[in-house]
């Protein structure tokens, strides 16, 4: 079983990418699953009906998120009515929404997607190992095939995560710092691992904004607004082969996508 894992989805162009890459993908690779972040798709910060939607006509089949799903109000109830729509499962008790969902891959299989989200430089929410721990008892009744968004800044706590969930999961996979790392691995026990599969955006940037905006909000100090930037829009993504049977990480393989010329960012 081949599952493609998505970065965070950045805007227009982010969700322009994925419209105009993951049917191709889909084909070329034989994926049975794709799963993206899309706390940002929205005009760069959070959600709403249209632009999931768009993304799921493009071809993905579960969105995961983060501390940033919250910014537009559409997505609450949108959280509520769409399971495949999933949010951190360390936010209090009675919060919008689901941390875990499990849907049928094209193959059949059951797969159980979990979002869980880190405290170190975060909100300071439940503890996401014990939440994982029992999001991962609950679905392991379910399918053996289990894939981890954690969404968290520090890397320690990313690889941490990783080492405690080890032979629990298929996969762990890190999201919100927007930065691809290079230590996509198989960890000793069979889960496949990488701290961050970077952003689905405009590269030239800073992290997804306009890089004049940034820069002026780093020299004065002072509010600034930031734009979602336009230009070098890459997908950035990671290619997970499961068996099916066991759940076991066989391969993990970063891959990454381009488009031609500068994707239009105004507007939503």
């Amino acid at each position: 079983m081949k599952i493609l894992l998505i970065g965070d989805i950045i805007g227009r162009p982010g969700r322009t990418i994925v419209r105009h890459w993951v049917p191709k993908l889909r084909e070329e690779l034989g994926l049975d699953l794709v799963i993206a972040n899309c706390e940002n798709a929205a005009a760069g910060s959070g959600i709403t009906p249209s632009t999931a939607d768009e993304i799921f006509a493009g071809g993905v089949d579960v969105l995961t998120s983060g501390n940033h799903v919250w910014k537009k109000k559409e997505a609450f109830e949108l959280l509520k009515r769409d399971h495949r729509i999933i949010r951190p499962s360390n936010y209090p008790e009675g919060v919008a929404g689901s941390g875990t969902t499990v849907v049928e891959s094209i193959s059949g299989k059951k797969v159980g997607v979990l979002n869980v989200m880190g405290r170190v430089f975060m909100e300071p929410l439940d503890c996401p190992f014990r939440s994982a721990e029992k999001e991962i008892a609950r679905l392991s009744l379910i399918t053996p095939i289990i894939i981890v968004d954690f969404h968290a800044e520090a890397t320690s706590e990313k690889n941490a995560i990783g080492w405690f969930l080890d032979g629990r999961v298929s996969c762990v996979f890190g999201t919100h710092t927007h930065i691809p790392t290079a230590d996509e691995r198989i960890l000793p026990k069979g889960t496949a691992f990488a701290t961050d599969v970077g952003m689905t955006g405009p590269y030239d940037s800073v992290i997804g904004r306009r890089v004049d905006q940034i820069l002026e909000k780093f020299l004065t100090s002072l509010p600034m607004r930031s734009d979602v930037a336009e230009g070098n829009v890459q997908l950035r993504g990671l290619v997970v082969t499961v068996d099916p049977g066991t759940g076991k990480a066989k391969s993990i393989e970063r891959i990454m996508r381009t488009m031609e010329g500068p994707v239009r960012a105004n507007g939503d």
